[in-house]
């Protein structure tokens, strides 16, 4: 019941905001915003790979070009933090492993608005790798293994899809967003390294300026 009730009050919260806040659907706007992806890996292969999520910065700026009061696109660029933890088998030993591989993410959402304060995206995402980092945390890891890692041809260009959408209370923008890779991380195929393609969650508190 209780549960119920909180429900409810929300709803009736965000209609109240919906229909008191000034509509600037039809103004072209830019912002910034910072928050946390909780990320991980999905379509994984390699021998007994194992991979659990981890949490990562995300932060950068955007900008809303309306086509008319309900549709637009709203493209973004951020500095996204990504990775996660596993264990896996590679040269005869087991090893442990946390992947922490910050990326340079362009969004291009395509904007459907059906209200004042709520913003549905959906579209591609091109995603440059800037930095991997690999901490070892198993004590059986051989340091021929951890040159393996260190020497992994990976891709560093990634074409991804994301989907999400912010709420908006004035100024204030809070996001979600949902997004998974389409290419995987083998570069030129030659890697020995477990094949993997992101995944991630993001929740993200902004600011937005116009007029």
């Amino acid at each position: 019941m209780n549960k119920q009730i909180i429900i409810i009050a929300i709803i009736l919260g965000f209609s109240i905001n919906a229909n008191a806040q000034k509509d600037v659907r039809e103004q072209t706007m830019f912002g910034f915003k910072v928050g946390a992806n909780y990320s991980n890996v999905y379509d994984e292969a390699g021998d007994q790979f194992v991979a659990d999520p981890k949490i990562g910065l995300a932060m950068g700026g955007f900008f809303s070009i309306p086509f008319d009061k309900y549709i637009g696109l709203q493209p973004e660029i951020l500095f996204s933090q990504k990775g996660f933890r596993a264990t896996g088998f590679l040269l005869g030993n087991n090893y442990g492993l946390t992947r922490t591989t910050n990326f340079i993410d362009v969004p291009i959402f395509f904007a459907i608005k059906p209200l004042p304060s709520l913003t549905l995206l959906i579209g591609p995402q091109y995603s440059y790798l800037l930095k991997q980092k690999d901490v070892f945390t198993n004590g059986n890891t051989s340091i021929l293994q951890q040159q393996e890692f260190q020497n992994d041809n990976i891709r560093k260009n990634i074409l991804c899809f994301a989907a999400g959408a912010d709420i908006t209370l004035d100024h204030t923008v809070i996001s979600g967003r949902v997004g998974w890779d389409i290419q995987n991380n083998k570069g030129d195929g030659t890697s020995s390294t477990p094949r993997y393609k992101n995944v991630w969650y993001q929740l993200t508190v902004g600011y937005r300026f116009y007029d």
